[in-house]
């Protein structure tokens, strides 16, 4: 008979989701994972099965809840769609202090997604997502005059993701919050 587990896999998940996002799926020991989850390794293995599965489970975790907060916060009502992007560019240049550095899913597409397909395709799934809401928003903001209609609602989504995505980078790179704010600053200037 197995004995119940005594923890909360979803505790577990979000703690190895920040060991990975603080370090990389390759620079993050087993050891590692045991120390953020409170776990052992026998734990670990037997609910998650390896370390790569717990990476997915991670990734996916950071996928539904950062994306999900993009998609409801500019399919909102919340101010004026450029006022609503504003705060999307604000969410990387300024991220919350409890946060690691950079993005999960930035990181993950540039150690990941050459060589794994399946965490590419994860990951391009994701960006699908994003994209049409930027997109959208973006089609929005035409429509109400606030972004320039003559501009391409493609190019401008594909623009804010690549911006965002460089942001995450710098940041990771040790760009001062006042190079992040002005690359945010730059990019709405863009729109």
């Amino acid at each position: 008979m197995a004995r119940p587990r005594k923890f909360d896999e979803g505790l577990a998940v979000e703690a190895a989701m920040r060991a990975f996002w603080a370090d990389g799926y390759e620079a993050t020991s087993t050891q590692e994972l045991c120390a953020a989850t409170g776990l052992g390794r026998s734990s670990i293995y037997n609910t998650f099965a390896s370390k790569r599965d717990l990476f997915v489970k991670a990734l996916t975790h950071y996928m539904e809840v950062r994306t999900t907060r993009l998609v409801e916060h500019l399919q909102g009502d919340e101010g004026t769609v450029r006022e609503r992007l504003r705060v999307v560019m604000d969410w990387a240049a300024e991220p919350d202090e409890d946060d690691p550095s950079g993005c999960l899913v930035v990181n993950a597409t540039v150690e990941l997604g050459p060589h794994d397909p399946d965490i590419a395709e994860r990951l391009e799934r994701d960006r699908r997502r994003r994209f049409a809401t930027l997109k959208a928003a973006i089609e929005d903001g035409m429509r109400d005059g606030e972004i320039d209609s003559a501009k391409d609602a493609d190019a401008l989504a594909h623009f804010v993701i690549s911006t965002i995505s460089g942001i995450q980078v710098a940041a990771r790179g040790g760009a001062d919050p006042g190079t992040l704010r002005a690359i945010a600053d730059t990019a709405m200037l863009s729109l």
